[in-house]
This record gives C-alpha cells, structure tokens and sequence, in this order.
C-alpha cells in the first residue's frame, strides 16, 4: 500500500486511521490496537504521518519518526474546522489528514523525552503549590472558627499561626482540634520539604544548560521560568518572528477589526497558561524595583505606568520578555541591556 499522507486518531487502545494516496483519494480507512500500531507503521513505507497533539502524541511521534516517517502534529484547536458531519474517530482522523494537507498549516514542535520529563518536574511543583494553598486557606478558615485570625497572609504567618494555636493553652481550642491542627501542620511541613526538593532540581537544571543561564539574564525571569521556557519551546526557531512566539503564549491583544477598522482589546489568553502566568509574574516583580532605575526599560515602565496602570504594564512587559526571549533562543544571543 502506498500512502503519500495518513492521519491518526490517537486514543488509549484504538487508534483509527485515515490515509491518502498522492491523488489525494482515501485508500485506507481501519482501525488499530495499539499493540498492533507500531507493527503496520514498521511495515508501511514512509510517508507523512499526521496527529493532534494531545496525551500521548509527542511519544508516538518519536516511535514514528524512528522508523522513518515524517510525523506533523497539529493542535487539536486547528483540526476542529476540518471535521464534516457528527464527531466520531474515523471523521477525527479524515480532518487530521485533511489538515496536514494545508501549505500554512502551523506544526507543534516533537518534543525529547527529556523536555518531557523537564515539564512534568514543573507540573507536579504547579500540583503541589495549589494543594499547598488549599491546605493554608484550610488552616485558616478552621482557626478563624474558633476566634484565631492572623492578619497577615501567606505560607509562613498560616505556619506561626498554627504554632502559636497549639502552644497556647487558653486559647480555648478542644483536645480533637489540637490534634487535627497538629497533623494539617505536618502536612505543610511535608509539602514544603517537597517543593524544596524539586526547587534544588530545578536549579541544578537551571546550573547546567546554557540557554537557561542566557535567559536568566532577563530581569522578570528566573530559574523556574527560564527552564519551563526552554523545556517548552527548545531553540523556539518553529515560531517565524518573536510576535507569533508572544501571540502563542496568549500574551497579544485580542483582535476584532473588520471594514479597515482595526479594534484591539484584552490579551487573548491562549496557548500555555503555566508560562503565561509564569512570565507575567515575573513582570510584577520587576515593577517593584524600576523606580530607582535609570535605564531605558524601567523608564518606560514608569512612563507606562503612568499612563495606564500597573497591570498592564506588568502585561506589557512579559509580552516584551517573551519576545526577547526568542530572539536569546532562536539566535543563541546573550541578552543586552538596551
């Protein structure tokens, strides 16, 4: 069978397929366990093989490209218009197909095992971060039950909190509640030394890969958003211009312009919500100090802060790092201090 094009609805134990000849007429419509999957892919010649880019994809993608197809992964939002009729795996895998026939079809990068392992090191301290939240506001509410409230917020006020609710013994609280209390601050405790350990592992990454220490050289970027970065995007040159980087990570206006009328409104969120938040915090942190500063990019951000505010400063800024941070990618540059 000679297949110029196929597409390939992954799933957990049936794949279906979707191929095309190079007349552009389907001569292969089945589906396949997945036991079977890298079996038919090892006996049919090479070809353009193509998939979303969901669970599972950027494994399959290796395995394909071992045996010596070309793999095209597609975001599932840029499949979607190409489905005919009601939703199914064969018409799933047919809009694939017919997808990566397109010349302007934009591509997600194949990702390393590495880079993946980089980015679940960053997903569970993303977990543990909220859980740690979760269990702090819980400290709190059920303190605040029986009359102990601490003014201040944050990981550690909640943990002198509960030190001080435990070692007071007029403060009224029941023998239960001081034994619950004592194992919700245990349970800080072990989340803290959890997340310490995966901070040291990001800092050894961060110690060791060289694109990481150019990125760190940004004012608003650290080791934590210059890892997730580079595990992310790699050398980031599948993006044209430092503006579709910026547009990728959702961090343009939204646009709404029709009749010659250009109508630009907020940022439009898309794409990676970890690396967004990451580089807009970033931002946030440097606006605290560019008063003192007398360089041109705290001059404009006290311009701009002036102007509008500090929110939208904090945006326009990370857009401004996530396009300096492709042009450090792309062109292996150091960053320069303008």
């Amino acid at each position: 069978m000679k297949l110029k094009r196929i597409g390939v609805g992954l799933a957990k134990q049936v794949f279906q397929l979707h191929g095309v000849d190079s007349h552009e007429q389907a001569v292969c419509r089945k589906q396949l366990k997945r036991s079977q999957a890298l079996g038919f892919f090892r006996r049919l010649g090479p070809c353009a093989v193509a998939m979303e880019a969901c669970g599972s994809a950027h494994y399959w993608a290796r395995e394909l490209s071992a045996l010596g197809h070309e793999v095209r992964l597609i975001a599932p939002q840029f499949v979607k218009p190409y489905v005919k009729s009601g939703k199914n795996d064969a018409n799933d895998a047919e809009a694939i197909c017919e997808a990566a026939s397109r010349p302007t079809m934009r591509h997600v990068e194949v990702k390393s095992a590495e880079q993946q392992a980089s980015q679940a090191l960053h997903r569970i301290r993303s977990r543990l971060i909220r859980a740690r939240t979760a269990l702090v506001n819980k400290i709190r509410g059920l303190l605040g039950e029986f009359g102990l409230v601490e003014i201040r917020h944050g990981v550690a006020a909640t943990r002198r909190l509960a030190q001080t609710a435990l070692e007071d013994a007029g403060n009224g609280l029941p023998g239960p509640m001081l034994e619950l209390l004592a194992e919700l601050r245990g349970e800080l405790d072990e989340h803290e030394a959890h997340l310490c350990r995966l901070d040291e592992m990001i800092q050894c990454q961060a110690r060791e890969d060289e694109r990481v220490k150019r990125l760190m050289q940004v004012e608003g970027i650290g080791p934590v958003s210059a890892t997730a970065l580079v595990e992310a995007v790699g050398n980031a040159r599948q993006f044209r211009s430092a503006r579709q980087f910026a547009a990728w990570l959702g961090l343009v206006p939204r646009q709404h312009s029709s009749g010659g009328k250009e109508r630009l409104g907020a940022i439009t969120k898309r794409g990676d919500i970890y690396l967004r938040t990451l580089l807009i915090h970033g931002a946030r942190a440097v606006l605290q100090h560019c008063r003192d500063k007398a360089d041109r990019r705290s001059q404009w951000l006290r311009q701009l802060i002036c102007r509008r505010n500090r929110n939208i400063a904090a945006v326009a800024l990370a857009n401004k790092n996530a396009r300096v941070v492709w042009a450090i990618l792309s062109r292996e540059e150091c960053y320069q201090l303008g």
